[in-house]
């Protein structure tokens, strides 16, 4: 009998997360339901060998693509099914081929198109699902579609601008690096013999550079136990809430850094809550989702609050704001939209206004980052060569032409 992962809420209101064994989704819903909890989430669990042969991760492009795909066929007038059995039908990807095949099957059972994405969590996110969900009750899933196809275009784009702008810098130091290591390896260790067979002294940059190769050379392994032991204990702190909140803090507070990381994360909540509110989804809903879709565990922690407070008649926008997360500028927009009605409006220009700031602060970042790395590490590769001149002017000194 298969498992059941579910979420949901019971009658105080409080999170419940588990397993349920059952033989249908449906019956599992059903189980879940008599035990009096609501709002539920039921995904199948896979087991080891359904992911063996699943065959590689679905990237986000291909659900980008994916959602471009279903929008137009929607929009020429094509049922949702045999928009599903086109694509899977005509896909090169077998991963997304056997995906849209599941969720083909999945339809003729009568199941939603929502329902059927539950079953692949890792490839759809909650947002997205949510979204969806919605957007099948307005009937307007064409459109909803096309809006996350941008959103994660978007998205990707963001993410290609960082890489390729850290590339070179990146690479300068790769080289910069082995340079330094070549040289300190096995060039200078050659001039350190030299002098002693003369029975010279070293200057001392060579001196110093010497002494911090010796150094490596003997501590290395004490030093790589270090670096292993602090990832260790890295990667060991980031599988508890409290020592992600703090790497996320930290995070925030880093110059520069920490301000694009803000404003890429209002932009996300923001343009989540555009499209769900868009969708006809309630305030309430909304922000739940678009705050669940963040990862950074500070901004989700302060958003549970805000809920709450809206519910108390507090608004949105004020909440926001006393969360400290949101600059003034967001607040002031969304307060506009609260007092005129068009919150899923304002909700879109404070998105599309937060990408063109997030655009300048990736710009600003990468212009800082390259010529900081340049300048340290010519720092570096200029101390190794001024040590090996030296050498050098050391030897002609002593050898008597």
């Amino acid at each position: 009998m298969p498992k059941y992962a579910f979420a949901g809420v019971d009658l105080e209101g409080k999170r419940v997360k588990g397993t349920e064994k059952a033989a249908s989704r449906g019956d599992a819903e059903v189980a879940l339901y008599q035990r009096d909890l609501r709002d539920l989430r039921v995904t199948e669990k896979k087991s080891v060998l359904q992911y063996e042969i699943s065959g590689p991760r679905i990237k986000k492009a291909e659900v980008m693509h994916l959602s471009r795909q279903i929008a137009a066929f929607l929009r020429a007038g094509l049922p949702i099914l045999d928009a599903v059995h086109s694509i899977g039908a005509e896909s090169e990807n077998s991963s997304v081929r056997r995906m849209m095949h599941d969720i083909e099957d999945g339809l003729r059972t009568g199941e939603r198109f929502s329902d059927t994405l539950e079953r692949y969590p890792k490839v759809f996110p909650e947002f997205y699902r949510g979204i969806v969900r919605s957007a099948e009750l307005t009937g307007e899933l064409d459109t909803v579609l096309s809006r996350l196809a941008i959103y994660m275009e978007r998205d990707l784009e963001a993410r290609r601008k960082i890489k390729s702008a850290l590339m070179y810098p990146i690479a300068v130091a790769v080289m910069s690096v082995v340079t330094v290591l070549v040289l300190a390896v096995y060039v200078l260790p050659k001039f350190e013999v030299f002098f002693k067979d003369l029975d010279a002294e070293l200057p001392l940059p060579t001196r110093m550079l010497l002494g911090m190769t010796d150094f490596l050379g003997t501590w290395w392994w004490a030093i790589l136990t270090g670096f292993v032991v602090w990832a260790l204990f890295f990667l060991l702190s980031q599988r508890f809430e409290k020592g992600k909140y703090v790497w996320h803090a930290f995070l925030l507070k880093v110059p520069v850094l920490g301000e694009t990381i803000q404003y890429s994360l209002v932009e996300r909540f923001c343009r989540v809550m555009a499209s769900m509110v868009g969708a006809g989804v309630n305030l309430q809903e909304a922000i739940r989702v678009a705050t669940d879709s963040l990862r950074n565990r500070v901004f989700t922690t302060r958003l549970k609050g805000v809920t709450e407070q809206m519910l108390e008649g507090q608004g949105i926008a004020g909440p926001l704001a006393r969360t400290r997360l949101f600059p003034g500028t967001a607040t002031s927009m969304l307060r506009v939209g609260e007092e005129t009605g068009s919150m899923d409006t304002q909700l879109e220009v404070t998105a599309n206004y937060y990408e063109d700031e997030l655009d300048y602060k990736i710009n600003k970042l990468t212009a800082l980052f390259e010529p900081v790395v340049i300048i340290v590490m010519g720092g570096i590769v200029g101390f190794v060569a001024v040590a090996l001149v030296s050498a050098m002017y050391g030897i002609f000194n002593q050898v008597d032409i």
